[in-house]
């Protein structure tokens, strides 16, 4: 499986969904721009993609959630420590109030990671992240103590971004 993004006005991603009905598709929007993502085995109808293989899931996703994008910028030498600290199932997080997916990104083009879980809203989102479900978890380990004295992992500092797939009417 695979997850292609890609970016610009509202207008224009709206258009692009709409010219490729068949194809599993979400628009969103946050941080003053709009982003179009589309799952597929296939290739990508976009021009030119931010490119994704989906290397773990949990869940489906849905067209009307508030997504969060922790986005880990990686070394070659750290993927495989990673990819194996954030690939192993672990399946609370499915329990929590509000979830509906995960995925775990590898990048085709670049060293940016995305660990992207998708919530009902965000305050289920904000809750999870103050459980201690989430502090036991690995996405809130910080990354220098992840790291610690083995090889460097990662080639700059994580960032998070967030978006919402609902319509103005909705939020």
């Amino acid at each position: 499986m695979y997850m292609y993004l890609t970016t610009g006005t509202r207008d224009f991603m709206e258009k692009l969904q709409n010219r490729h009905v068949n194809e599993k598709m979400i628009l969103m929007h946050g941080g003053g721009k709009s982003l179009l993502l589309h799952e597929t085995d296939g290739k990508s109808v976009f021009q030119s993609p931010r490119r994704y293989e989906v290397i773990s899931s949990a869940g489906t996703l849905k067209e009307d959630g508030y997504f969060v994008y922790n986005n880990v910028p990686v070394t070659d030498e750290g993927r495989p420590v990673f990819e194996h600290r954030f690939s192993s199932g672990d399946d609370r997080i499915e329990n929590q109030k509000g979830f509906i997916a995960y995925r775990l990104l590898r990048p085709l083009d670049s060293d940016t990671y995305i660990v992207m879980t998708e919530w009902e809203e965000a305050a289920d989102y904000d809750r999870w992240k103050h459980s201690q479900v989430f502090k036991s978890s690995p996405l809130s380990v910080d990354m220098k103590e992840f790291a610690g004295n083995t090889t460097h992992i990662f080639s700059s500092a994580s960032y998070i971004t967030t978006y919402s797939a609902k319509t103005d009417d909705e939020e």
